[in-house]
């Protein structure tokens, strides 16, 4: 029978800025089973300290970030993944835990360093029960909570890396699409897989273009299965409407092109078609969205409503 799982922060199951394939698992479970992971963002430099919860502040306090910002949960190791196979991460429930989130321009990063060149922090109410936050110049804004980072573990040949820029192994992707009900197909690249999540979004717009989104606190239900059946290059997802692939490059141009290119030959894949008649297909009935533009990587994500294709 499948187990559920808790794996709450800590220092000592928690990684900071970075990833690295010889970060040993922090807990270890079934294909199958549950997982309720709760994760924790944000530091003095940019939130009020007094805001963090005792677990939050003691690691905060105890650690230092190694090369990136995000404070990551994990990893989790699933029994039986080997290197070539894919985790299908089930999204089953996003739950915002505190009634705060921030956001920061920095300089020389963003979208457009050169308008904003000064480094602005912000606090952000959240009303968790109206699930929405107001900004002080006026406007009210719907939340939808997502995590910005779902990764297994990367190569092995690439030593640790920074947690900002996305790569085949998932990482800082930034897609809001990632609502519960949502499956997350990642490639595994060491035994175990070894899952890691972070870097919550209380909201984001596609582009999330001063550098952060309304980053907060938050506790994710997942359902990680191995699937042996497949093999991917680059991660994939099935949102309860759409499929959705993606392409992650320095050049948006040549994320665009990943993005098209690995959702028609799924579209082949799924419904026989043709490449050619795919690519007809995706000029009538994919939406290309740009993820993301402040992550090294920038990302496209490529869409198809799920309706369409039988």
């Amino acid at each position: 029978m499948p187990v559920r799982h808790v794996l709450n922060p800590s220092p000592e199951t928690i990684h900071w800025g970075h990833f690295d394939a010889k970060i040993p698992a922090r807990l270890e479970v079934d294909s199958g089973d549950t997982v309720v992971v709760d994760t924790v963002s944000g530091w003095g430099d940019v939130i009020d300290v007094s805001l963090l919860r005792p677990d939050h502040l003691e690691i905060v306090t105890k650690m230092k970030p190694i090369l990136g910002p995000h404070i990551l949960t994990g990893p989790i190791a699933v029994r039986g993944a080997l290197p070539g196979d894919v985790l299908e991460v089930r999204i089953q429930a996003i739950e915002l835990t505190v009634d705060w989130g921030w956001n920061i321009i920095r300089p020389l990063r963003g979208t457009l360093p050169e308008d904003f060149p000064n480094f602005e922090r912000r606090t952000l109410p959240l009303d968790r029960k109206a699930m929405t936050t107001k900004l002080p110049w006026g406007p009210t804004i719907p939340l939808r909570p997502f995590f910005g980072i779902l990764a297994t573990a990367p190569r092995p040949e690439y030593g640790m890396i920074s947690s900002v820029e996305p790569r085949e192994f998932g990482g800082n992707i930034d897609c809001r699409e990632f609502d519960p009900g949502t499956s997350l197909f990642l490639p595994v690249f060491v035994p175990g897989a070894n899952f890691s999540a972070g870097d919550g979004h209380a909201v984001q717009g596609d582009g999330e273009v001063c550098l952060t989104a309304l980053e907060t606190c938050l506790k994710g239900t997942f359902e990680l299965v191995l699937r042996k059946d497949m093999r991917l290059a680059m991660p994939r997802a099935i949102t309860p409407t759409h499929y959705i692939t993606f392409g992650l490059d320095l050049d948006l141009d040549d994320a665009a092109k990943q993005a098209l290119r690995d959702m028609i030959a799924w579209l082949v894949q799924m419904g026989g078609w043709t490449p050619s008649e795919a690519y007809v297909f995706c000029s009538l009935a994919c939406d290309l969205h740009v993820t993301q533009l402040v992550d090294g990587n920038k990302g496209i994500h490529a869409m198809v409503n799920r309706n369409l294709v039988g």
